[in-house]
């Protein structure tokens, strides 16, 4: 297992390769209520998530904005088009696909944004805890910014069963126990 550490957490001058480096905003307060370290938490899944990756080895980078609706309503409308809500949103820094990004430096891999109240709607119709609902998401989001999709049957299926495994490692059941869904929209 990779060390978990957040950004602040350790000097550039200790950090081993093939770890991540996760930086955490809490812009919804309701998250402190909703999970009680949200933040520890965060950096503990996209680790484990890291492990199930097939990237380099090297220091990686990602910010994790735990927002509400509104603001991920204006996110996804300016980015995406679409004018609702929407529970994770990743955006991809391309860095990943650079082979001349310096390698004393983390490389950034992207931003995962996430909706408070979107997320306790889905678990509580979902009849799932919002922890185990929360840690899918972010693995979700992480493999987003690991390159993976979901915009064919195909593709659909390998990140989906990527998810299933790695969230089984984290004591997460199948979010798909009627088998994968295919494409999302």
């Amino acid at each position: 297992m990779h060390p978990v550490t957040t950004k602040t957490d350790v000097p550039e001058s200790e950090i081993n390769p093939g770890e991540l480096q996760v930086d955490v905003e809490i812009e919804a307060v309701g998250w402190t209520s909703a999970h009680d370290d949200p933040k520890g938490f965060c950096v503990q899944v996209l680790n484990r998530t890291l492990e199930h990756l097939d990237l380099p080895k090297r220091v990686y980078e990602v910010s994790v904005l735990l927002t509400e609706d509104a603001h991920q309503k204006k996110l996804n409308a300016e980015y995406r088009g679409k004018d609702s809500s929407t529970n994770v949103l990743s955006f991809p820094s391309g860095e990943a696909v650079d082979a001349v990004f310096p390698a004393e430096l983390a490389m950034p891999l992207g931003d995962i944004t996430m909706a408070l109240e979107t997320i306790e709607h889905e678990s509580a119709a979902g009849g799932l805890s919002f922890a185990d609902h929360f840690c899918h998401l972010l693995v979700h989001g992480m493999l987003h910014l690991a390159g993976y999709d979901h915009e064919t049957d195909n593709d659909a299926e390998q990140m989906e069963a990527l998810e299933i495994e790695i969230l089984a490692g984290l004591g997460v059941e199948n979010p798909y126990p009627n088998g994968v869904t295919a494409t999302h929209e």
